[in-house]
């Protein structure tokens, strides 16, 4: 579904993605994890048009996205939930999701979406009138995540789904990740946690300074000694 080849991005002079190649096949969970820096969400940014590929190609379903502005990545059936929510806080919760769902005409269809986010998310459907600007961490990221959804996407690029929250919401989004991943989207997640990105991931790529230093199945990676040292507590 998704290929990157020879994938090069600078931050001004700095080197910041250094030739990288990666593929996501339709389906699939796969995870970049990697230290803060490494590239990992200058990857996801680039995938989605906020950042330009000084080199390389990105093809999402035979088609080359690389030079795609950002505002036309979504047509392509791809969905980017960005590090840190950037929920519209003054809006409510309908009205975020309802934004999710610019590029669509279909109103029956957005309607019957809503509600199937609702039952991922029951707390968003509880607090359809709240200000975003309101709502927990947590219920941010799900709203964020379930605004997403409301593009319809084939992949969702899932940046730091987990930060700042507490481990039972962790284990919750964690959860629907799997649940959405299940119900047919395939997913492309960046995160800080390693031992919970690669328990519910089919594979894995180690991204350091740049560059994939290691790929594998999530359960070779889990039993690598080095990814254990580095990224699993030991």
């Amino acid at each position: 579904m998704l290929k990157v080849k020879d994938l090069n991005v600078y931050y001004g002079k700095i080197h910041a993605i250094k030739g990288i190649d990666f593929d996501v096949k339709n389906g699939e969970i796969v995870t970049l994890i990697g230290a803060n820096g490494a590239g990992k969400t200058t990857t996801l940014k680039t995938i989605s048009g906020i950042l330009k590929a000084e080199k390389g190609v990105i093809s999402f379903d035979g088609e080359n996205i690389t030079r795609i502005k950002p505002h036309l990545i979504p047509d392509f059936g791809v969905a980017h939930v960005p590090e840190g929510r950037q929920v519209f806080a003054q809006m409510s919760v309908y009205e975020n999701l309802i934004m999710g769902a610019f590029i669509r005409k279909d109103k029956r269809e957005i309607a019957n979406d809503i509600e199937m986010v609702y039952t991922y998310f029951p707390r968003l459907k509880e607090r359809h009138k709240q200000l975003a600007g309101t709502l927990s961490g947590g219920e941010q990221q799900m709203l964020a995540i379930g605004r997403a959804l409301m593009t319809k996407p084939k992949l969702l690029l899932l940046d730091e789904p987990s930060m700042g929250l507490a481990p039972i919401l962790v284990d919750e989004i964690f959860s629907m990740i799997q649940t959405i991943n299940g119900a047919g989207t395939t997913i492309l997640l960046v995160e800080q946690n390693a031992n919970k990105a690669l328990r519910i991931a089919h594979r894995g790529y180690v991204l350091e300074t740049g560059v994939i230093k290691l790929t594998g199945t999530s359960e070779e990676l889990m039993s690598n000694d080095e990814v254990r040292s580095a990224y699993l507590g030991g």
